[in-house]
């Protein structure tokens, strides 16, 4: 996709290739939290979430047909990982969003059967001083908006029976709360193929989506289109 800049996953061989220094103990730590050198597209996260939910070496298409010619579809080949690292993951990601202190709780699905693993996270786009560490680092809010940094939200679904996996990325969007709410929205919605009931929101944010949905039908109306289930 010529609009997407190529990922990166550094090791000591690029390192030393490309800067001329060897690996340290920091640039591990760095890498292991996707900071540093690490390079990511929001299809590569898409795709890490399937294979991490799969355990399979899935790779992305975008062509389906090419005329009357379906593309042959190839099973992909398991994954080069150990079974119980896979679980492990899994595990963390399904607490992230399901568990009451998960970072992923606010833009929980509340079905049993549709709920989903998921990871928030957020891309600084700025050099935090020692000076500004020293004095408290700056709330995202309270930056411009090109300062902010970006927010970040990958899941898979549902997480028993994965069916689809999903990445948001908000350009500067601060908090990976709000990346949260959208990939929630675009997992229910193929989750459900139609609008979804409201009860697969959380209580707390129910009133919100009633609000949005009764705005987004006053416009489809005005268009002509019919639109989804009666609230």
């Amino acid at each position: 996709l010529s609009a997407v800049a190529t990922g990166l996953v550094p090791d000591a061989e690029w390192k030393r290739r490309i800067h001329e220094d060897a690996w340290r103990v920091g640039d591990t730590v760095n890498a292991s939290i996707g900071q540093g050198f690490v390079l990511t597209s929001p299809l590569q996260l898409a795709v890490m979430a399937a294979r991490l939910a799969t355990g399979r070496a899935i790779e992305p298409r975008i062509i389906q047909r090419v005329g009357a010619v379906r593309e042959a579809q190839v099973p992909p080949p398991d994954l080069d990982v150990n079974e119980n690292h896979l679980r492990l993951v899994r595990s963390a990601l399904y607490e992230a969003s399901n568990h009451a202190q998960g970072t992923g709780f606010p833009n929980r699905i509340i079905p049993e059967e549709m709920r989903m693993a998921a990871k928030t996270g957020t891309s600084q786009v700025r050099r935090i001083t020692l000076e500004e560490r020293e004095s408290g680092v700056i709330a995202n809010e309270d930056l411009p908006w090109e300062r902010r940094d970006h927010a970040l939200f990958v899941n898979y679904a549902p997480y028993r029976n994965p069916r689809f996996a999903v990445s948001v990325v908000v350009e500067h969007g601060g908090s990976s709360r709000f990346a949260g709410a959208i990939a929630r929205d675009i997992t229910l919605r193929a989750l459900y193929g139609q609008i979804p009931p409201l009860g697969a929101y959380p209580l707390e944010d129910q009133e919100t989506i009633r609000q949005r949905l009764r705005r987004l039908r006053q416009t489809m109306a005005a268009q002509g289109d019919a639109f989804g289930t009666p609230l």
